[in-house]
């Protein structure tokens, strides 16, 4: 047995963290800055002021920092993307998000999380906790907005763990009277409500960690699974579910998901409790579906295959995404044999809530398990992979990345009226986490080139697009308000050109519209002489 489990430690020995780090997801020189404001984990007897690295790109136009936009990276344990690649991170259809803006006039400043060392204790900045980077990035606001010439408020782009960053920070200096001077927040793809991992997989790791001595897996284990930031977001920890006294093995009496113990519900309850930015535009940006488009189906097997390790040793791998609504399944099954005799074993169970499926299959940003360790040129990584049935999972389910927190079905279809946003980008199918389509740079680009109207300037601050971009109909929310009469309804193109104009004299709630336009961004307004309301939206 000896002989196989040291094998065994060879044979897994390479991959792991490029594996689990996917899981998650010209100019000025870098600058380095530090927070003002110290912070103390959960886990931490005393606080530390956390630290981060920026860049800013100025605009192409006047080459003055006087237009900033802020990018927020997200999580990154040991600091694997630069300020470069988070830049190049922009990078859609031959062009970059930060260029087309810069070529407007507007300035760019990237934010990272780099390991660093403070009062003796070593920090990986890009899984720490959300807090910590929060006050970096208030006092990046603070010096970006000393430091920028004129009044022109800041535009914040948060994606993923960026998102939580951002908001975090936005909320806490409000509620501590720090002006931000920030007109606009863009989360993308950010977990508001948590994000997942398929705990099959976080068993299976933490096993080759502990039982199989394999010192690559257990520094995944210690730097990503149970780093701060990754206790904070997964709604699902393998901490949660340990017996007492072990490592490793799974209690039988915590079968439903449950976050890593004093770091998931304590962070949720303080980030619910804080709230978002109240004198901001407040925006999502979402990879998932809209439409309950699910990422596979629940309970349905990742991988079931045996493995040829040569020697006579073979090993039986079962990985299953989580079940159906208040069923329990096997989600973990680890086996090793010896000329057919059994060496080694072991197994994890799951349980869904009553209310919802498992989250793994649930419509949400994905990630892709297999796509994530480029070239592989080992033989049993590669038939593992081979063997794979399903490698995509949802990461960031939708109703997440639109913090609707009275909805506790993972498959349900988000509702903007029932969420913090006041206007999204969800698509139809789900997509890669943080993937950047033509889409949704287009929301984000109207967002930032349009300045909000005033609550003075408008009555209709409750009207909203239940649907951007559109398929053959603009279906517009009124509002509870059935004093709306004699509405006028243009819609122009980028160009200015009037191509839809209704007359409707008694409008119900929802406001239907067909129309014949071609794909691409226009101007919608909706006014009867007194008020008015008016968008953006794209035609697919």
């Amino acid at each position: 047995m000896y002989i196989v489990i040291k094998y065994l430690k060879i044979i897994f020995m390479k991959n792991f963290t490029l594996l689990l780090v996917f899981l998650f997801c010209i100019n000025l020189s870098a600058q380095n800055i530090t927070s003002t404001i110290s912070y103390q984990g959960y886990d931490e007897s005393q606080a530390y002021f956390g630290q981060g690295e920026y860049e800013i790109f100025v605009d192409n136009v006047d080459g003055i920092l006087d237009k900033p936009i802020i990018l927020v990276d997200g999580f990154d344990p040991g600091d694997t993307r630069d300020l470069s690649m988070l830049y190049n991170s922009l990078d859609i259809g031959g062009q970059n998000l930060a260029d087309i803006l810069r070529d407007e006039g507007y300035d760019f400043v990237a934010l990272n999380a780099p390991l660093y060392t403070t009062d003796g204790k070593d920090i990986d900045g890009g899984a720490d906790y959300i807090q910590r980077n929060a006050m970096v990035l208030i006092e990046l606001i603070n010096f970006i907005n000393s430091e920028k010439v004129g009044s022109e408020e800041l535009v914040i782009i948060g994606p993923s763990m960026g998102g939580l960053i951002s908001r975090y920070g936005l909320a806490y200096m409000e509620e501590n009277n720090m002006p931000h001077e920030t007109r606009l927040y863009i989360s993308f793809d950010s977990p508001h409500l948590g994000a997942n991992i398929p705990i099959g997989f976080q068993y299976l790791i933490n096993y080759f960690a502990k039982q199989l001595d394999n010192d690559q897996a257990q520094l995944v284990v210690d730097n990503v699974l149970n780093s701060p930031a990754a206790k904070e977001m997964l709604v699902d920890h393998y901490t949660g579910h340990l017996l007492p006294g072990s490592d490793f093995e799974q209690d039988s009496n915590i079968l439903l998901p449950v976050g890593a113990p004093n770091f998931r519900d304590v962070f949720q309850t303080e980030l619910n409790d804080l709230g978002f930015p109240a004198t901001v535009r407040n925006v999502s940006m979402v990879n998932g579906s809209g439409q309950g488009t699910t990422t596979g189906e629940p309970g349905m097997d990742m991988i079931n295959t045996t493995l040829d390790l040569g020697a006579t040793i073979t090993a039986d791998i079962k990985i299953s995404f989580t079940p159906a609504a208040g069923e329990s399944i096997n989600v973990t099954n680890f086996s090793t044999f010896l000329a057919g005799i059994p060496v080694a074993s072991f197994g994890a169970d799951a349980e869904s809530f009553s209310f919802s499926d498992g989250v793994d299959s649930s419509p949400g940003g994905k990630s892709d398990i297999a796509s994530g360790l480029g070239e592989v040129d080992d033989p049993i990584i590669i038939e593992f992979f081979e063997n794979l049935e399903q490698s995509e999972y949802s990461f960031i389910p939708s109703v997440s990345a639109m913090a609707i927190e009275n909805e506790n079905d993972w498959y349900a279809s988000p509702n903007l009226d029932n969420s913090p946003f006041v206007n999204a980008h969800i698509p139809d199918a789900n997509e890669f986490h943080v993937q950047l389509t033509e889409q949704n740079v287009a929301f984000a680009l109207s967002e930032i080139r349009e300045v909000p109207l005033s609550t003075e300037e408008t009555a209709y601050t409750n009207f909203y697009l239940m649907e951007n971009p559109v398929n053959d109909k603009l279906i517009v929310k009124l509002g509870s308000n059935n004093n709306y009469s004699n509405l006028e309804v243009s819609v122009y193109n980028t160009s200015g050109q009037l191509v839809l104009v209704e007359n409707i004299i008694y409008p119900s709630e929802v406001l239907t519209l067909n129309h014949n336009l071609n794909s691409g961004l226009y101007i919608l307004i909706i006014n009867n002489n007194n008020h008015y309301f008016q968008t953006k939206f794209i035609v697919k």
